[in-house]
């Protein structure tokens, strides 16, 4: 009998409440379970890939950790994007195991997972290269750089969000910055950029999170 813990992501709010994505994510688990195995917890997420500092998924590493069960995803993008992560994951003593590949070993994963990465990179790097021509050619892209530094205000508010649950008891309990950080960094949180906290990124995130608050209750 082999123990797993299941983690599903959606990645937006709609996909969660109609079951859009999740649905199938929920099929491809059931069918590769065995009637012997046990599923002792499952996790649901909406929050979108990019980050590894997802709620929900911390909590489905610790549990898996602790009552030493094996981590079980439908798609190997449902649970991260970066090698890194996945790697570290691996070397803290935690199976992955992916449904739709269930024979793949940790070194394939690790394969598979640095092709989806490197697949990434070149999209955004023919963007840049596509941006930077046009720009040369003298198409105006001012429109497109105000987009892009809303969309980074509006990705780091939501990456503030995910910490809520975990700084705010923090703060209200009158924890200083570079407490907040430590703690983060203790708990294998990373920065919005995939780096360490600073007492400096610790206030960032607090400030979104008061920030929004105050406008929310003018």
């Amino acid at each position: 009998m082999t123990r797993y813990v299941a983690y599903f992501r959606v990645s937006t709010a709609t996909q969660g409440r109609s079951g859009l994505g999740l649905a199938a994510q929920q099929t491809k688990i059931r069918e590769f379970l065995n009637p012997e195995d046990e599923l002792i917890a499952e996790f649901v997420e909406v929050q979108s890939g990019k980050l590894d500092t997802r709620i929900e998924l911390w909590k489905a590493i610790h549990h898996a950790k602790k009552h030493s069960a094996k981590m079980l995803i439908a798609k190997l993008d449902r649970f991260s994007r970066r090698v890194s992560f996945i790697a570290g994951i691996m070397e803290q003593g935690i199976g992955l195991v992916v449904a739709e590949m269930p024979h793949a070993t940790d070194f394939q994963l690790h394969i598979f997972a640095a092709l989806a990465q490197e697949e990434r990179r070149l999209i955004s790097e023919r963007t840049k290269n596509a941006l930077a021509e046009a720009k040369r050619r003298g198409v105006q892209l001012g429109r497109n750089g105000a987009s892009l530094a809303l969309q980074n205000k509006s990705d780091a508010l939501d990456f503030a969000r995910t910490l809520e649950p975990t700084i705010r008891p923090l703060w209200n309990d009158g924890q200083s910055y570079s407490a907040i950080a430590r703690y983060l960094n203790d708990a294998g949180i990373s920065t919005r950029r995939g780096g360490k906290f600073a007492p400096e990124t610790a206030k960032q995130v607090v400030q979104r999170l008061n920030m929004e608050y105050f406008e929310n209750v003018k």
